[in-house]
């Protein structure tokens, strides 16, 4: 008789670790690594701001960092007091592989561009069990054929990438596939196995590393932590924790290479001092620097091992870091072990899912989410000041950025957007990110989401941080409609909302929307600014930037996020109310601040002008000049399909079951009548006696759709497009003081440097804005059920319902993913050479964004942030 299979993931192995006394314990150790910590703000202390001159790649092997590390494949503990990364050697390079190549944003011809084969293949939450696939040419890595190549290129040609370069051809490289096990939560093993892809034989140098981050040189400890070889292992010990045990071994033996994880002055600086440095091992290695190593102490160690390889042969090589005097176990078995459990982790989860691609698709979807994580460390008030026995900072970086975040301290593990191009939190993509991480670890996502209204990160005046760039920016506000969608998700899966978790977000998220009416509605008039709000270079110009002198801009984008948070708001406070009646009053007022807002966006009341222009049946930005002239500026891109997230349906028994509550809504109908009657029948009955809020009423929703369903606007073969494609003949142009502004429709990548040109909001598909979409459509859907229909697609004549639109939106969008008839997965058609190795056809990338034609992925790589959203459309 065979064991019942576990019916919800919190039944499997891995469930019951995230579910137990010990999860924490659990999540202690992780790939926690940044992929990139040199360019980054946090690493800069230039005079100018220039983090990406001021910290090289070029320098990263050689000079320690102040707020983290990086590494290949890493891994390390919470604190980041012991990392754990790898090294590799084909004995052509002119340094060792250690951390990840790509091209800073003045070297890039779309900015800054990671240039490496690698990928997230798998992991479990509590990370007992990762892994992920480096692909590492035989040939000389080509560094200054990719730098200069993309130099030579410009905005309008294709990136050059290293697939291009031909390094990879006859496939002369090595598959290496690094795996982490953990026998108990702080017993590390990690498994680096290389195959020779290639019929030739083929020599490796693979180096697994320990190292302790740098933490002695900048005023803070003052006794540094040690790693000493003790007779064939090395012993570990810091000053703040217990002592630890490093062995490595594999077919063939290894040697112990030591060096510190201190800069090298001379190098740098041609400061005298006494080493050996950080880059002592590459050093020695590459160079033949014998004194560049010691051989037994230091507080960075490699397990040297070289590997001879057969043609299209495999070995592997093991390293164990665990408390000194920790039994043996039998790593194979651990490794199989670990991999059986996160295949049954994910078979629970993907029980309703038949088709073998979509599962493979969502589980690296979710493996790039876990590989995400990050210890993000960086207290602004030191940054600022400098620290003790240092330089003091240029005093002109006190005018660049940030100067008014002294309070943000930050030392936390963070979901990254992507931790190469991106190895900093951004407000909205970790909204979507959390919403991703519900399907496998609510309990994380409800971590993410409050770290970011901790007082050490959300500032007094209640602003939520950008990003490290600008933490002054305003992104999205999607933190309460992520709140309320990971409270669901936990809820489902554990039969119990945590209230708790409701309670203190939303209590804090009051103060939020408190900043964002008393900071963005210049004149009080419910209609919304906010900057370019994460749509880079969407808009003519900079919307972040200062206007000229008597020039404002109201937005159709800004204004539809403020009215979709209140309607968040209310929606969790209606079920806070249901534990303590007092926040009836509260969902009250936020369901009349969404009415002012719904007014004002439609010209409604006392509002003197909206947003919605009749003569193209659209929502606009609208320019007020200085002369009174309010101008709509014509440009038909998603900020005026932004208006359809604000929509929600009320149950009968949500507003039928508190006390209070519907007399309350009843009373302001019979005082605002023309606010009331704005949005579509809200006031009658729907199925169910439901109750629809939204910006729209039911026809101004169907000329809205039309656009948006129209395959020679916005509706593309992959999902909708980011800016219509009526303007690629026609682009759209206004004037402002005396300058001509135009935007024209991209489908690709970006032809103009706003915001740094690595991005392009001006065509291609973006998975967050076309994930939301379809979450709107069927909230729509669940109050009209089958009594709305649209033509889908615009002019085709067949008429469908709103479900079968998002049924169908999702299909298109998952389809960028998904191997097609011929084999073939669209977002991957810049990797031909990949898609046709049976080997490597079922690696797949989360781009950033897509090309709005093709499908092709765009921008950031490994952006599995927000692009994971896919996981939960297939």
């Amino acid at each position: 008789m065979t064991a019942k299979s576990p019916a919800n993931i919190l039944d499997t192995v891995e469930g019951q670790r995230l579910a137990g006394d010990e999860a924490e314990c659990w999540r202690e150790w992780g790939p926690y690594l940044s992929e990139r910590q040199w360019g980054t703000v946090r690493e800069d202390y230039s005079a100018d701001g220039d983090a990406w001159t001021y910290f090289p790649h070029e320098h990263a092997r050689s000079r320690a960092y102040r707020w983290g590390e990086d590494g290949l494949a890493g891994f390390c503990d919470r604190a980041q007091h012991w990392c754990i990364g790898l090294g590799l050697w084909n004995e052509r390079d002119p340094i060792l592989k250690e951390r990840l190549f790509g091209l800073n944003n003045a070297e890039g011809n779309h900015g800054e561009d990671v240039k490496e084969l690698y990928f997230h293949v798998d992991g479990v939450p509590s990370h007992a069990y990762m892994r992920m696939l480096y692909k590492y040419p035989q040939a000389a890595f080509p560094y200054a054929d990719l730098v200069a190549e993309n130099a030579r290129r410009g905005l309008s040609d294709a990136e050059y990438e290293i697939l291009d370069t031909g390094v990879f051809e006859d496939d002369r490289y090595f598959d290496v596939t690094v795996e982490y096990a953990k026998h108990s939560p702080d017993d590390v093993l990690m498994r680096v196995t290389v195959h020779n892809r290639s019929d030739l034989p083929a020599r490796l140098r693979v180096l697994p590393q320990v190292w302790a981050r740098n933490t002695w040189s900048w005023g803070g400890d003052r006794h540094m932590p040690s790693l000493t070889l003790t007779g064939g292992s090395v012993m570990a010990q810091h000053p703040m924790l217990v002592d630890r045990q490093l062995s490595a071994w594999g077919e063939e033996g290894c040697e112990w290479l030591f060096c510190d994880n201190q800069t090298n002055h001379p190098k740098l600086e041609g400061v005298p001092a006494n080493g050996p440095f950080k880059d002592g091992i590459n050093d020695y290695l590459v160079d033949g620097v014998a004194g560049a190593i010691r051989r037994d102490t230091g507080t960075r160690v490699a397990a040297h091992f070289v590997l001879e390889l057969d043609g299209l042969a495999r070995k592997s090589v093991y390293l164990r870091f665990a408390l000194a005097g920790a039994p043996r176990v039998n790593a194979k078995a651990l490794f199989e072990r670990r991999r059986l459990e996160a295949d049954d982790y994910y078979a629970v989860l993907q029980a309703q899912m038949p088709d073998p691609d979509a599962r493979n698709v969502q589980r690296q979807a979710l493996a790039g989410l876990l590989w995400s994580k990050q210890l993000y460390y960086f207290d602004v008030n030191r940054w600022l000041d400098g620290d003790p026995g240092q330089p003091l900072p240029p005093p002109a970086r006190l005018h660049i950025r940030n100067t008014h975040w002294r309070h943000l301290s930050n030392a936390d593990i963070v979901s990254m957007p992507d931790t190469w191009e991106y190895p900093w939190y951004a407000s909205w993509d970790l909204g979507f990110q959390a919403v991703a991480y519900a399907l496998i670890d609510p309990g994380f996502a409800k971590h993410q989401l409050l770290l970011l209204v901790k007082d050490r990160f959300m500032h007094p005046n209640g602003q939520l941080p950008a990003y490290e760039w600008r933490f002054d920016d305003a992104n999205p506000p999607v933190h309460a409609w992520a709140s309320w969608r990971v409270y669901q998700r936990d809820k489902a899966l554990t039969g119990v909302g945590d209230m708790d978790f409701l309670e203190r977000i939303f209590h804090k998220l009051l103060l939020n929307f408190s900043w964002w009416v008393n900071r963005k509605d210049a004149e009080g008039r419910n209609v919304f600014q906010g900057g370019f709000l994460g749509l880079d270079n969407i808009a003519l110009f900079d919307r972040s930037a200062a206007l000229p002198p008597g020039f404002q801009l109201d937005q159709a984008d800004g204004t539809a996020w403020v009215a979709a948070y209140a309607l968040d708001l209310m929606r969790i406070a209606l079920e806070l109310a249901r534990r303590n009646p007092v926040y009836v009053d509260i969902a009250v007022k936020f369901f009349e601040h969404f009415l002012y807002i719904a007014g004002a966006i439609n010209r409604v009341g006392d509002a003197a002008e909206g947003l919605w222009d009749e003569q193209d049946q659209f929502f606009y930005d609208v320019l007020h000049r200085p002369d009174g002239v309010n101008e709509p500026l014509r440009l038909r891109s998603i900020v005026g399909l932004m208006p359809l997230f604000a929509v929600q349906v009320l149950e009968q028994h949500e507003h039928e079951g508190l006390p209070g509550l519907r007399e309350r809504l009843l009373g302001f109908m019979h005082h605002r009548p023309d606010l009331a009657s704005l949005v579509s029948r809200w006031t009658e009955p729907g199925e169910g006696n439901r109750m629809l809020l939204a910006l729209l009423r039911g026809e101004r929703t169907k000329d809205l759709l039309k656009r948006m369903l129209d395959e020679a606007e916005f509706l593309s073969e992959f999902g909708v497009r980011s800016l219509s494609k009526a303007f690629a003949e026609h682009p759209f142009g206004v004037q402002i003081n005396g300058n001509k502004l135009c935007a024209h429709y991209e489908p690709a990548e970006s032809g103009s440097r706003l915001y740094g040109g690595n991005s392009n909001w001006r065509g291609p598909l973006w998975m967050p804005i076309n994930y939301m979409l379809i979450e709107s459509l069927r909230e729509f859907h669940r109050y009209y059920d089958e009594n709305f229909s649209v033509e889908y697609p615009s002019g085709s004549g067949y008429m469908a319902s709103l479900a079968q639109v998002a049924d169908s939106l999702s299909q298109r969008l998952t389809r960028l993913f998904l191997r097609d008839e011929n084999g073939s997965r669209p977002s991957m058609v810049g990797f031909a050479q990949l898609q046709a190795d049976p080997l490597s056809r079922d690696l797949v990338l989360f781009h950033e964004y897509f090309h709005g034609e093709t499908g092709r992925g765009l921008g950031a790589s490994h952006q599995t942030g927000w692009s994971a959203l896919v996981a939960l459309l297939l």
